[in-house]
């Protein structure tokens, strides 16, 4: 029975999509497959990692007939990858999937469609809010770096996203340094009767946050927000993304941004970025450490090594605050600046021990901490 007959990049684009959740090593094998669902002419690839699960759409079907069935998503998009450009025939035959094009053929096993274990889609969501995809996507990219990886603080492994009224804020911390970016919109979010909503806050797990990342296009095209209880819903260009939500209480992010610092100086972010590089190069692998010395008219940067190797940097700057002396681990200073795209950054400090705030000029919507550390 024929199931799809389409021309193979097609087929490629909405396997691409939800192919990049699938664990090739699972519990329950039958998560390595995709879920292909046929009504008509309109076929849905779904795929599930019970975290998080991903469903998008192609006009692509062969008949009138309804069919669902699982198969090997990495060996099906591996296929088509190898295939040449042309036409590519997906048929179902006792449990066989075969794919076809041109003179090359291949079998492949399949799982029944009634043992995948779709997600649950919340009956109720609390707030929706839609956006464009380009300004949820740079939200992302600007707190983004500061999640957790493997935190034993669980809540810290993901990223904060809070929606109040038309503001949207998204904020990350590892707790070494925390990372807030906000946009306000045109229209107020809206409630579970279409009403206005109260404000909302909702932990996106990292893993969701990076495929987000990978999916959103920088465009204009809407993508729909709606929250539920324990659950979070993205609804963009033919895809849909469901993700559970982290249980937990995220840290107070408005009593660690640092207020009412009076040292604080702009400079070229290029400038900055470039010497702190090759300061880290005589770091040592496992303490990152730069120094940091603050004078007036001048910023010196230096770091050393076990192996006694030293390197140093001079930089001028506009400022006549305190002479201050301040360490930071590099790596955390060089993340924010590769993400940044302003021209200058403003770096406001406090005393030695206190942490510095990264900004950029004339924006309150982006703001980053770091802790100092001991030199």
């Amino acid at each position: 029975m024929q199931l799809v007959k389409t021309s193979r990049d097609n087929l490629l684009r909405p396997l691409q999509i939800v192919s990049g959740i699938v664990e090739r090593r699972h519990t329950l094998p039958i998560l390595a497959n995709l879920l292909i669902r046929k009504s008509g002419s309109n076929v849905s690839f779904l795929s599930t990692d019970i975290e998080i699960q991903i469903t998008t759409h192609a006009e692509c079907g062969v008949g009138n007939d309804g069919v669902a069935t699982t198969v090997a998503a990495r060996k099906l998009l591996d296929i088509l990858r190898a295939m040449p450009d042309g036409d590519v025939a997906l048929s179902l035959n006792d449990k066989r999937m075969t794919v076809q094009s041109g003179k090359s053929r291949f079998a492949l096993q399949t799982l029944a469609a009634e043992e995948f274990p779709t997600v649950a889609e919340a009956t109720e969501f609390n707030a929706s809010v839609s956006l464009p995809q380009k300004t949820f996507k740079h939200l992302l990219a600007m707190v983004h770096f500061a999640m957790a990886q493997q935190d034993i603080r669980y809540y810290l492994n993901g990223m904060l996203l809070v929606v109040d009224g038309k503001k949207v804020m998204a904020v990350a911390t590892d707790g070494h340094r925390l990372a807030y970016c906000g946009v306000e919109l045109d229209t107020e979010a809206a409630g579970v009767q279409g009403g206005a909503t109260s404000r909302q806050e909702v932990i996106i797990p990292r893993k969701t946050i990076l495929e987000l990342q990978r999916l959103l296009e920088d465009n204009d095209d809407p993508v729909q927000v709606q929250l539920a209880a324990n659950q979070v819903k993205f609804s963009f260009a033919n895809i849909e993304l469901i993700s559970k939500l982290v249980e937990g209480k995220f840290p107070d992010f408005q009593r660690v941004i640092p207020k009412g610092y009076k040292n604080a100086f702009a400079i070229d972010r290029v400038k900055l970025q470039q010497a702190l590089q090759r300061t880290a190069i005589l770091t040592t692998d496992k303490f990152k450490g730069v120094r940091c010395i603050l004078d007036t008219h001048m910023l010196k940067i230096s770091s050393t090594n076990a192996d006694q190797e030293e390197a140093q940097e001079e930089l001028e700057l506009d400022y006549s605050g305190d002479a201050l002396d301040i360490g930071f681990n590099v790596t955390y200073l060089l993340d924010v600046l590769a993400n940044l795209k302003s021209e200058q950054v403003q770096v406001s400090l406090g005393d030695s021990n206190s942490s510095a705030l990264i900004t950029v000029p004339e924006d309150d919507n982006f703001k980053y901490v770091v802790m100092p550390m001991r030199i």
